[in-house]
C-alpha cells in the first residue's frame, strides 16, 4: 500500500513540490490512518526526516483528492448515516458502499438529517452508476421520499447485505473516538469533510488491493 500511495501520488500530482521524499510523506499517512495522532506521527518518524505534525496534517487531507471513483453498473448499494460531534453540535457523515466490491462510492457531511438531505446523497450516488441499484436502507424515515422521488428501488434491512456498511462504521467511529468521541476543537464542517473524504480514500485503497 505505501508504494501504491506514492505511484498516485506522482499520477494525480497532488504536491506541488518534492520537499520531503514520499514514501516518508505516505508512511506519516498510513501511520496516522491506523490511528496515532499527528503529534505521534512526527515524533515517530524524526529519526528519518524532521517534520511538524501539522505538516502530518496536510499531507492526510491531500488525500481528499486521491478519491476517484468510476461510474459503472452496480447492483446494490448500501446507504447509511451516523452522528458526530463537532465541538458542541452533532453533525452527521453520510455514507454509501458497493455492496459487492465494498468500496465507498460517496461521503457526505451535513449538519441536518432530513429528506432533502437524503435526496441530495442519492442523487450523488447515481452519477456514479449508469443504472438504477438497488438502494439498501435500515428504515429511517428521511429515505423513504427521497428514494420514491428518485424512482429507485429498494428494501429496509437491519443485517444481511447492509453488514458491510456497518462493518465500516465501526471503523470509523472507532477512529473517531482517538479524538475524544469528538473532532478537535476549531474544526469546520469542511474540515471535516475533508477528513473524512481523505480517510474513506485510504480505506478504499486497503479493501480494493
Amino acid at each position: 500500500m505505501l508504494d501504491l500511495l506514492v505511484k498516485l501520488f506522482e499520477e494525480r500530482k497532488i504536491f506541488r513540490r518534492k520537499r520531503k521524499d514520499w514514501k516518508i510523506k505516505a508512511l506519516a499517512i498510513l501511520i496516522y490512518f491506523a490511528g496515532l495522532s499527528y503529534r505521534k506521527t512526527s515524533k515517530i518518524l524524526r529519526d528519518f526526516e524532521k517534520f511538524s505534525y501539522e505538516a502530518v496534517r496536510q499531507w492526510y487531507h491531500k488525500c481528499k483528492d486521491l478519491f476517484i471513483v468510476k461510474r459503472k453498473f452496480r447492483r446494490a448499494i448500501a446507504v447509511d448515516e451516523t452522528k458526530v460531534k463537532l465541538e458542541n453540535r452533532q453533525v452527521y457523515v453520510w455514507n454509501a458502499i458497493d455492496v459487492d466490491d465494498g468500496a465507498i462510492l460517496a461521503v457526505h457531511v451535513s449538519i441536518t438529517r432530513t429528506s432533502l438531505d437524503a435526496l441530495y446523497f442519492l442523487k450523488k450516488i447515481l452519477e456514479l452508476c449508469e443504472n438504477k441499484p438497488l438502494i439498501i436502507v435500515d428504515g429511517a424515515p428521511w429515505y423513504r421520499w427521497a428514494l420514491q422521488r428518485l424512482g429507485l428501488q429498494y428494501k429496509h434491512e437491519t443485517f444481511g447485505e447492509r453488514n458491510v456498511i456497518e462493518g465500516w462504521y465501526s471503523l470509523f467511529k472507532a477512529r473517531v473516538k482517538r479524538f475524544w468521541k469528538r473532532f478537535p476543537v476549531n474544526s469546520s464542517l469542511e474540515s471535516v469533510k475533508r477528513w473524512s473524504v481523505a480517510w474513506v480514500c485510504l480505506y478504499n485503497l486497503e479493501v480494493l488491493t
